[in-house]
């Protein structure tokens, strides 16, 4: 693991000979090294979601409860976290952890798995066109062709969100319906589980219903623009300007992108938590469904709250970023060297 500058590629994020550069060319034929290899970002994206689960999810809880609970029920963050140990116990923060366990681990490999292939792809068929190249914005200070520049890792980001979303969506319904359920008795719980809820959610309402939420978390997941574009502009100025090693330049661009992202795509994730946490209605008796459009979920944020409304539980979400992220693309990045 070599500690030089040059060990991080700021068109992948890797910490080896990038999959991009492999290719030597913008214009690599089907069988290059690089597309031999797009399989290391599906496996090291499992390892990745591991980390991030393991790390961030106890902030999950509180956000997801601050965001779909009344105001007087919790005060804020430090008074939602010591009712939930006073009341569930250590156990109340990791309630609806089994779904996005396993969906982590699939969710993350899908993203960068895809994130790894689309980058390759962008580089070798669009960005590869010295005229495109020259439209992009920093176009003078990245000008190798041989590189991703910071405007295609962002649409590469908005594409690997958008295919994620078909694994994140139902995974992210189920736990934050689990997140919601507060009696510590488990015989008052609509749901006993996520298999109970899945099943229950299928029965009444079908497959549209697991899959309640998708087009708001498409939308959200549009803004990974932001992280990706500005993890690899962190990550360029790092292995530019200091001599830090490859895997701590990955913590650093990774915690502060993922910081980022979350100030500029938090209100988006409140409309859509609103949304997978609303009454589904029907046969399942949980209540009456009030937003059939992700604007009724949007409006009814700012009528019940105003403004502030769309930041509430930003506090733990923000301080989960930075080490849940960091520390899962510090894991990525590491798997990804490993492999061969």
């Amino acid at each position: 693991m070599s500690s030089t500058k040059a060990t991080v590629s700021p068109s992948t994020g890797a910490t080896e000979q990038p999959l991009i550069h492999e290719s030597g060319s913008g214009n690599a034929a089907p069988e290059t090294q690089s597309s031999k290899r797009d399989y290391k970002g599906f496996v090291a994206g499992v390892f990745s979601g591991i980390t991030k689960l393991s790390v961030g999810h106890p902030f999950d809880t509180i956000k997801v409860r601050l965001q779909t609970t009344k105001d007087a029920h919790f005060r804020g963050p430090v008074d939602c976290l010591m009712q939930t140990l006073r009341k569930e116990g250590v156990a109340g923060l990791y309630k609806g952890a089994t779904p996005p366990l396993v969906g982590w681990m699939v969710m993350d490999s899908v993203m960068l798995g895809s994130l790894t292939l689309y980058r390759r792809l962008l580089l070798e068929n669009v960005f590869s066109n010295p005229k495109i190249r020259a439209m992009t914005p920093f176009s003078k200070s990245q000008q190798d062709l041989t590189t991703l520049p910071t405007f295609g890792q962002g649409i590469a980001g908005i594409m690997s969100g958008a295919t994620v979303s078909f694994v994140a969506a139902p995974v992210e319904h189920v736990k934050a319906r689990l997140q919601i359920q507060y009696a510590a008795d488990k015989s008052k719980r609509l749901y006993s589980g996520p298999i109970d809820c899945c099943r229950k959610i299928l029965r009444t309402h079908g497959i549209s219903g697991l899959y309640r939420g998708l087009c708001a978390t498409m939308f959200f997941r549009s803004f990974f623009f932001f992280w990706w574009g500005s993890y690899d502009i962190l990550t360029r100025l790092m292995n530019e300007k200091t001599n830090l090693s490859a895997p701590v330049i990955n913590f650093w661009a990774g915690g502060i992108s993922a910081q980022i992202f979350w100030v500029v795509a938090y209100p988006s994730d409140v409309v859509k938590q609103r949304i997978m946490t609303d009454p589904l209605g029907g046969a399942l008796n949980d209540g009456q469904r009030r937003f059939r459009h992700w604007k009724d979920a949007a409006v009814a944020v700012a009528q019940e709250r105003g403004w502030r409304g769309y930041w509430r539980g930003f506090v733990p979400c923000f301080l989960r970023a930075f080490p849940a992220n960091a520390m899962a693309l510090v894991a990525f990045e590491g798997v990804m060297r490993w492999l061969p």
